[in-house]
């Protein structure tokens, strides 16, 4: 259940989130442009830009004909995907195309609508309302199905180098192929976790469990590239010293994930298809130290995971676990035990309860590592453990306390033996 103190509504994003954004930072959400070359800078992928044009005589001497396929044109400035046309392929006379929902083009036409474009008919910012024509990223082809004819991109909102909501948006034929909600396109939540696919929404606010007219699910659909799309989000952020933004990222088969822009004003219908409030994640996240993009993922992971992503294995991935988590503890004579253990970060080894210890035959004179000193018990000692927490086995040296004893969980596993794994609060 979602309570109403913990949605971000439009006044608390624009008072108390956007102006933590320098007036710099904010610069490159405007100018399309400005993003691109400061993510080529900073070799974070972008698609490829064949040309910018910013007069009628840029519009008329650009090579139109070497545009053989997969080209965009779009305001510098725009915004909400108004002016945008993305096309596939040109016809075998050199003066057509085709765009990405089936539409012939002349070459007058494309030069009308960029002529629309330089008179400022799709901007919003700023009076310089140039043109530019870029590469077009294809439609991934494990999201094919999702989408109608334009390319499906996510939205992740990033606070203070952390991820901590994402989208991915498929185009629809009432968005006419675009990936933008205010245009008609679907806004599906993904667990931050694992790249999975939660709740979906049409029309930013209606709930909806299918495609449209279809019986193909929206959740549970696994995005490509998760672990880079996250890191990519992250690292463009931090480039453009954003500390509240969202990225839109395109997903290339071969390329991976690239950042398509930049929003200083990241919509709040994400929340929607979520069923989950943003700012209550902004504030989990608003006085933490992060170090690097990789540690504002693995926190983003650990602390925003929904309640199946523990139990999804996913190849590349860090395992998720819980502060209580039942482990396989194996003894002499190859006989083993499932016990509750505590996930205790605040201890550096593991340790293990005496009548454990004894009951596994792990504190027999031969098998003693040490004696250390622990605070209330004096020396104990220090033994051989074997154990298996998710699907890794550990083996490592474990305290023998009789304080445990006494205890719920008979073994806590230090942060020594957590190397791999992410933990999530309770």
């Amino acid at each position: 259940m979602v309570l109403a103190n913990d949605i971000l509504g439009m006044n608390a994003r624009n008072q108390l989130y956007v102006p933590l954004n320098s007036r710099k930072a904010r610069s490159f959400c405007i100018s399309k442009y400005a993003t691109k070359l400061l993510l080529q800078s900073q070799n974070i992928p972008t698609a490829q830009v064949y040309g910018i044009l910013a007069t009628s005589e840029d519009i008329e001497e650009f090579d139109w004909k070497k545009l053989e396929k997969d080209f965009v044109i779009k305001p510098t400035n725009g915004h909400a995907g108004k002016g945008v046309v993305a096309f596939r392929n040109q016809h075998a006379d050199k003066e057509h195309w085709t765009d990405a929902i089936g539409h012939v083009w002349s070459l007058d036409d494309i030069k009308l609508h960029c002529g629309d474009i330089l008179s400022g008919e799709y901007s919003t910012h700023g009076s310089n309302h140039n043109i530019i024509v870029e590469e077009r990223i294809p439609i991934h082809p494990k999201l094919l199905k999702y989408s109608y004819k334009g390319t499906p991109d996510v939205r992740v909102v990033v606070f203070n180098s952390v991820p901590v909501m994402a989208l991915l948006r498929l185009p629809t034929e009432e968005s006419g192929g675009r990936a933008n909600q205010s245009q008609g396109a679907l806004g599906v939540g993904v667990d931050i976790a694992t790249g999975i696919t939660t709740h979906a929404a049409a029309h930013k606010n209606q709930l909806i469990q299918y495609m449209p007219d279809t019986k193909i699910k929206l959740n549970g659909i696994r995005v490509p590239f998760w672990k880079e799309i996250l890191l990519t989000a992250v690292g463009a952020a931090r480039a453009a010293g954003l500390v509240f933004t969202g990225v839109d990222i395109f997903i290339h088969q071969e390329k991976g994930p690239m950042v398509v822009e930049l929003n200083a004003y990241p919509g709040l219908s994400i929340q929607v298809a979520n069923k989950a409030g943003l700012r209550r994640r902004l504030e989990r996240v608003r006085d933490l130290n992060v170090l690097s993009t990789e540690h504002g993922v693995r926190i983003a992971q650990a602390l925003f995971a929904e309640n199946f992503a523990s139990k999804i294995k996913e190849d590349g991935e860090i395992p998720i676990i819980e502060i209580e988590e039942t482990v396989t503890i194996y003894g002499d004579d190859k006989q083993k035990i499932d016990e509750k253990a505590l996930i205790n970060t605040g201890r550096f080894r593991t340790i293990i309860s005496s009548e454990l210890a004894k009951e596994l035959g792990l504190i027999d004179v031969d098998d003693l590592l040490w004696y250390q000193q622990v605070a209330g018990e004096g020396k104990r000692p220090v033994v051989e453990l074997k154990f298996k927490l998710k699907d890794k086995v550990i083996t490592t040296s474990a305290v023998v306390s009789k304080k445990l004893n006494k205890g719920t969980q008979k073994i806590e596993i230090g942060r020594n033996d957590l190397a791999g794994f992410v933990i999530r609060p309770a």
